[in-house]
């Protein structure tokens, strides 16, 4: 008899659980959701997380509105997501570095992986290495030869360490070989800026960012980080051509603390990749150098994995850290 209770018992339990899980994702949401942004407002980041937040608040009938938490290179906001309740109100919009940083500061305060449960990698596109015209390179070979005849005497600007344009050029430099001086500065656009009036000799970009610059050819574009030619920047070859098995795109995702209902994940999921079918939304993207990308949490989580192992050998070898 005792058996049988317990048996009913958890069978009971688990329908409960069961049903639980289900409420959870029918009424999801009833009120607004929070979509963290861990950068300062108008930041190439802000982009797509603001084209999400007003899809999914047209399609849910919620507001989800942006918040940017911007500070140490992105970890203040990702650990106020981290320690937030996992009811699917708050989420974090997160690019690149979330896989990067845990091992460039020494110390984080969350985990990057356990921490968070994976809804939907957003976007990505490439980055373009750009110099200034004056440098007199017309070609990634050159720009290398350049680097290895004066070693650590070229200069790259980035929007500060750890960031996605320091760590894209000091892949550049891990997979050549090469050495050069790294320029932080306080934000893409200023380092951009540094680049364009002379005061360092070459940047890794994102290409929206760029095009005006190697427009105006103030700046030329040597090659791009995809692994094809970019439609954008016809005619500028991918660096893998000269460097076999280079690839370094940016992207960007959805993420949730971990502990948040399954159901509810699969309904931010589903919603955010029926939004990416939105062909003004895709045209957004395009203008800004990305493309829509919608894989499952799974396949994101998979990613992230391959991923932070990759950096892991970067950061390492690149001697990069923050105390």
């Amino acid at each position: 008899m005792t058996s049988s209770r317990t048996w009913f018992q958890a069978a009971s339990f688990a329908s409960a659980m069961a049903l639980t899980a289900v409420s959870w994702g029918q009424g999801y949401p009833s009120h607004p959701v929070r979509i963290v942004i861990p950068l300062s407002p108008g930041g190439t980041t802000d982009v797509p997380g603001r084209m999400i937040a007003q899809k999914l608040s047209e399609k849910l009938g919620q507001q989800f509105f942006v918040e940017n938490r911007a500070g140490a290179g992105g970890t203040i906001g990702s650990d106020f997501v981290a320690k937030s309740r996992p009811d699917g109100y708050t989420l974090l919009l997160t690019a690149t570095p979330f896989v990067i940083t845990p091992h460039v500061y020494k110390k984080l305060p969350y985990d990057a992986l356990a921490d968070f449960t994976p809804v939907m990698r957003i976007a990505a596109g490439p980055y373009v290495l750009v110099v200034h015209s004056s440098l007199g390179v017309n070609s990634v070979k050159e720009l290398i030869a350049l680097a290895k005849a004066k070693p650590g005497s070229i200069t790259f600007g980035s929007a500060g360490i750890g960031t996605q344009t320091h760590l894209a050029a000091e892949n550049f430099l891990y997979t050549a070989g090469i050495e050069a001086t790294h320029v932080p500065y306080k934000g893409e656009g200023p380092a951009l800026a540094a680049l364009v009036g002379g005061e360092t000799n070459f940047m890794v970009t994102n290409v929206a960012a760029a095009m005006v610059h190697v427009k105006s050819g103030r700046l030329r574009a040597l090659g791009v980080t995809s692994k094809d030619e970019f439609p954008q920047l016809a005619g500028v070859p991918p660096i893998g051509r000269t460097l076999p098995g280079f690839e370094n795109s940016g992207w960007f995702g959805l993420v949730a603390p971990a502990g948040t209902p399954k159901p509810i994940i699969d309904k931010l999921y589903r919603d955010t990749r029926q939004a990416l079918q939105d062909e003004k939304m895709r045209a957004r993207f395009s203008a800004q150098g990305l493309e829509p990308v919608g894989n499952s949490p799974d396949e994101m989580g998979k990613a992230m994995r391959e991923e932070t192992q990759l950096w892991a050998r970067v950061v390492k070898s690149r001697n990069i850290h923050v105390k």
